[in-house]
């Protein structure tokens, strides 16, 4: 039960609910506009053996948080989130040595709201709130201003931040639990 008068559903719990109940009385139906304007991007997903060439942990599980970038061979790079991403996008040769960012052909991060792969550049970064992802303090993408607004009243953000703007004082700073 909710005490608090300015408790608002968690958007994300309710986008989810939403879809499962569409799911079950809408079969053979034509599917419904996503509620957000985020345009998903077709990108292989994890498999169970599959890790985070930066933190080594199994991204399957955290399908609510992957990132994904491929290269022109085929071969796709997981990660368990936008931080693990964009460590990784900083330093291409460090985590898989004889690739370099330049060759990237495709890559996409999970919206927050809709629990797709959208284009990580088009995306808002909120930090500093109270939504952790499996390495603690993360970027959380959004895919629209009005998420992104909606989300740090929600959740509580200290920042929002564009792609070009995501660098290692950030990613270190989130390491550190500093928003700044």
């Amino acid at each position: 039960m909710c005490t608090s008068h300015n408790h608002r559903p968690d958007r994300r719990a309710l986008l989810t609910g939403v879809s499962a109940l569409a799911a079950t009385f809408c079969v053979g139906l034509p599917a419904l506009p996503a509620f957000a304007e985020a345009l998903p991007v077709d990108l292989p997903p994890p498999g169970p053996s599959d890790t985070c060439p930066v933190c080594g942990m199994f991204v399957y599980r955290y399908t609510d948080w992957v990132a994904t970038v491929v290269f022109p061979d085929g071969k796709a790079f997981h990660f368990d989130g936008g931080k693990d991403f964009f460590k990784y996008l900083n330093n291409v040769g460090k985590y898989t040595p004889g690739r370099s960012r330049e060759e990237i052909v495709g890559m996409g991060v999970t919206d927050y709201y809709t629990v797709q792969l959208v284009d990580p550049i088009e995306a808002l970064y909120a930090i500093g709130s109270d939504v952790l992802g499996p390495m603690g303090h993360e970027l959380v993408p959004l895919m629209t201003e009005a998420d992104a607004t909606d989300f740090m009243k929600d959740h509580g953000g200290k920042r929002l931040l564009t792609y070009a703007e995501v660098d290692d004082m950030v990613l270190s700073g989130l390491d550190a639990g500093k928003f700044e």
